[in-house]
């Protein structure tokens, strides 16, 4: 009897992938149609993607956060992991900054570039929001103010992360504090909520194909590929750069825990094609909440890391600024001296964290940080055109560093179960284990 082929959904998403930069390609001269089929049928496809991920998140981190909350039961180891956590990704981030300028310095990117070669594109729409980020809405006090809700139902509206994990924080320390009789039968509906919405993760997974496909073409089918020629340079050094962190800073890091940088970006590979078709970090929070708890970190540390990584832990955004504001500098003769580029470090310390849900994030904090060092913000426009291809590359670093990070602080706290890693590491390498590892 022959057995049913079946395709991966690794699989099924490089494959959307492909035929979506084909579509995106053949349609990006054809401008009565590719505007139809863009509004009409691709971008929605891809639009439906994005929603269903944006509807499962929020339950996801109020459930899994509750539940791991109350089981740990204690204010103090809880206020040891937020510690230790907040360590590590000032640490790390401030590592990737470092890291963006060194290379930007070495290797020069905006030498020699032809401003008359370059399309400018409009970012006005990034000005306003960065104007709300100067006025201090998003300055560290605000940062602060904004963690905790005045209304957690009109948080959860606006999908905003933070206060949404100080409730669910505080919501599971008092679940924790009842007695056994009154805080069970609440722990098990969180729990079955938990449970739930992964299986519903699942199911919006089936989709994931098209809505890569979807968001791909489109993406291809506006831009071009005309847009990469004259900034190649910039596009090459960005994707060494994430390359070169990724392996080395990282997998440095890893080593130092005792874990293999290429064992986790095995285990995620799924997400990591998903996250950087996507060019979205949202698309594969719940997966990696789950595939970490089951590689052995605990609910309660992986429930609280992945989702404050998004706003804390965003290494691939980080770097790309950094290599961006050299860049631009570059672009314009400027040569910043070492004093300028220390002040730009501690600027995009500050400027790069808690800010995960505006949109641009990544535009909104060069916009806020360049002008701190003297680099004309117009020269943004001009890198705005190849900004969907580096923001493909600098999602998938972001999905790695937090699911580093997760193991990293299992680690530090002496909580990481190595026989359930080793089990999980023995399952990859049988069919059925890579079956059931497309299921997570």
């Amino acid at each position: 009897m022959m057995k049913r082929f079946t395709l991966t959904l690794a699989w099924q998403i490089v494959i959307a992938l492909i035929l979506g930069i084909a579509v995106g390609a053949a349609l990006h001269d054809q401008t009565e149609s590719r505007q139809w089929l863009v509004s009409n049928v691709l971008g929605p496809a891809g639009d439906i993607f994005i929603r269903l991920i944006k509807m499962i998140v929020i339950p996801i981190v109020i459930s899994t956060l509750i539940v791991g909350i109350a089981g740990v039961g204690d204010a103090k180891k809880l206020g040891r992991i937020g510690l230790k956590t907040i360590l590590y990704f000032e640490l790390i981030t401030t590592v990737a900054i470092v890291v963006g300028i060194t290379l930007a310095n070495l290797f020069q990117p905006g030498l020699g570039v032809d401003m008359s070669h370059l399309a400018a594109v409009d970012i006005s729409q990034y000005e306003r929001t960065t104007e709300q980020v100067q006025s201090g809405a998003h300055s560290l006090v605000g940062t602060l103010l904004a963690l905790i809700p005045a209304n957690l139902f009109s948080a959860m509206a606006k999908g905003e992360i933070l206060p949404i994990i100080f409730f669910s924080v505080l919501f599971g320390l008092g679940l924790s504090s009842l007695p056994a009789d009154h805080k069970e039968p609440l722990l098990r509906v969180f729990r079955a909520v938990s449970e739930s919405m992964f299986k519903v993760t699942h199911m919006i997974m089936r989709y994931a194909p098209i809505g890569v496909f979807g968001l791909i073409s489109v993406t291809v089918a506006n831009f071009g590929f005309a847009s990469l020629i004259p900034l190649a340079k910039l596009v090459l050094l960005v994707y060494a750069a994430i390359l070169f962190f990724a392996l080395v800073v990282l997998g440095t890091v890893a080593r130092l825990c005792h874990l293999r940088i290429w064992t986790l970006i095995v285990i995620l590979k799924d997400e990591l094609i998903l996250a950087y078709s996507t060019a979205s970090s949202e698309t594969v929070l719940p997966r990696i909440m789950e595939k970490m708890e089951a590689y052995g970190a605990p609910k309660s540390i992986t429930s609280f890391v992945v989702p404050t990584g998004y706003s804390f832990n965003l290494d691939g955004s980080t770097l790309y600024q950094s290599i961006a504001a050299i860049f631009i500098a570059q672009l314009y003769g400027i040569q910043l001296s070492l004093g300028q580029e220390i002040i730009l470090v501690l600027t995009l310390m500050v400027t790069s964290k808690g800010i995960a849900g505006v949109p641009g994030v990544s535009f909104v904090v060069l916009l806020a940080t360049l002008g701190s060092v003297g680099i004309p913000l117009e020269g943004l426009a001009f890198i705005a055109g190849v900004d969907r291809i580096l923001d493909m590359a600098r999602t998938a670093l972001n999905v790695v560093g937090n699911a580093l990070a997760v193991l990293v602080v299992a680690k530090w706290e002496h909580q990481f179960d190595r026989t359930k890693a080793h089990a999980y590491e023995a399952r990859m390498h049988t069919p059925q284990g890579v079956a059931q590892q497309d299921l997570l």
